[in-house]
């Protein structure tokens, strides 16, 4: 239709852009649809028992945040709101970051003049043969003093001084008149106003749970039984208030691995809704060793749920491959952390993937999730075991997703071309850069 020819290449998910990614939700329920899968995937309406449900959630949020005397931040809130708190966070860190820069540079540029003014009174007092020094003393009710005014000491700095600065200057000054950082806020843009962007969006991992996976990876991969064996509830609780009142957690090497394992399991199992929603429970315990159904499944994901199970799965599926014992460098045996794909899948599983809770006395659903059990495990460790592939979008499902645009959205096409042969190009060169080094 464009007159031009594009091969495309697998892409990761998360390499497209926003309008791509919705558009390709839309692409997957439809070959979901055509699969069977139809009935599975219907989002049933709120019935009474579900809205009780949530309104005990709301209430037991209420009374915790009375407890309290904050609202949570990260455990037992949507991970929509996660993501916002951790945007507003970003935003006060880089804003308090911003200006301490600028007080560093009005500091440093306040010093140079003072600097100058010295170095200019000293050169003009040598040139005129007049001694620095004086018996009278220096005031400013002694009409003797050479300096009647404190301010026109040697290096004082009067409010003509200060205007006597330069453009640079007089910008770090204004800094000062700025606003405290933490009251800075982005102006809200409503759902209807704001289109799809034409670029990839960031990517949505809650800050517990990236720090807590980063904490791991560093100090914990070759810890035994990492998330089976007990933890600190009262480390774990401290940590837990700590994000959820947005302060700065900084996980150093003294902090427990089983604490900080504690934490990330307790932020999935805390979750109002679990990272893979209930209305897809049916759908991934029916497809479960189809990697190609499930990896539709995933795509039909919003966004911050899609990032965060990629973010975890990454994660998990490292700590699997440390579970082996192996010989280090000098023969000796360095042990494993016994904790296989199929051991972190029984952890993660319940907490993954859950049906939707019910209320009343009736055992029907609990004993069809013991049931359940034994395929969850299974869904969860194929998800561990082929997390890459399972977010890659192949080169047919981005033709599709292009082809829809066309109808659709025309004038875009161009230019998500032009980005996806950049992209490529550059691969290209990083491929052929890093073939070039392992020959060299």
């Amino acid at each position: 239709m464009l007159g031009q020819s594009f091969k495309f290449e697998p892409v990761f998910i998360q390499d497209l852009s926003e309008l791509e990614r919705d558009r390709l939700q839309e692409i997957a329920f439809f070959h979901l649809r055509e699969k069977g899968f139809s009935n599975n995937l219907l989002i049933s309406k709120d019935s009474p028992k579900r809205e009780l449900n949530l309104r005990m959630r709301l209430d037991a949020l209420y009374k915790e945040k009375k407890e309290k005397g904050y609202h949570p931040q990260v455990f037992g809130i949507p991970l929509s709101e996660v993501i916002a708190f951790d945007r507003i966070y970003k935003q006060k860190q880089d804003a308090l970051k911003e200006s301490r820069r600028n007080c560093l540079n009005l500091e440093a540029s306040v010093m140079t003049f003072r600097t100058q003014k010295l170095n200019n009174f000293f050169s003009l007092s040598s040139s005129l043969n007049v001694s620095l020094y004086t018996t009278v003393p220096i005031s400013a009710n002694n009409p003797a003093s050479p300096y009647p005014n404190p301010a026109h000491t040697p290096g004082g700095v009067s409010v003509d001084c200060l205007s006597e600065l330069d453009d640079s200057h007089t910008r770090l000054l204004e800094a000062l008149q700025l606003s405290h950082p933490f009251e800075l806020e982005s102006k809200k843009v409503t759902e209807k106003s704001k289109r799809l962007s034409l670029n990839p969006i960031f990517r949505q991992v809650p800050r517990v749970v990236d720090k807590c996976c980063r904490h791991i990876e560093t100090c914990g991969l070759q810890t035994v039984g990492i998330f089976r064996l007990g933890s600190s509830k009262k480390r774990v609780r401290q940590l837990r208030d700590d994000f959820d009142q947005g302060k700065d957690v900084i996980l150093d090497e003294e902090q427990s691995i089983h604490d900080v394992a504690a934490l990330l399991k307790e932020f999935l199992r805390d979750m109002p809704d679990p990272l893979l929603p209930s209305e897809l429970y049916s759908a991934f315990l029916s497809t479960s060793e189809q990697i190609s159904f499930l990896q539709l499944l995933i795509f039909l994901l919003p966004p911050c749920n899609c990032d965060t199970l990629y973010r975890i799965l990454q994660f998990l599926n490292k700590v699997a491959s440390h579970s082996e014992d192996i010989c280090g460098p000098d023969n000796q045996e360095i042990c494993g952390n016994k904790m296989t794909a199929a051991n972190l899948a029984t952890v993660f599983g319940p907490n993954l993937l859950q049906r939707e809770k019910t209320t009343g006395k009736d055992l029907t659903p609990y004993v069809t999730e013991v049931e359940d059990s034994a395929k969850i495990i299974l869904v969860v460790q194929i998800l561990i075991e082929n997390y890459d592939l399972l977010f890659t979008v192949s080169p047919e499902l981005q033709q599709e997703v292009l082809e829809s645009l066309i109808q659709t959205d025309p004038d875009v096409i161009q230019y998500l071309i032009r980005r996806k042969h950049k992209n490529v190009l550059k691969q290209l060169k990083y491929s052929i850069f890093e073939n070039v080094r392992s020959f060299l």
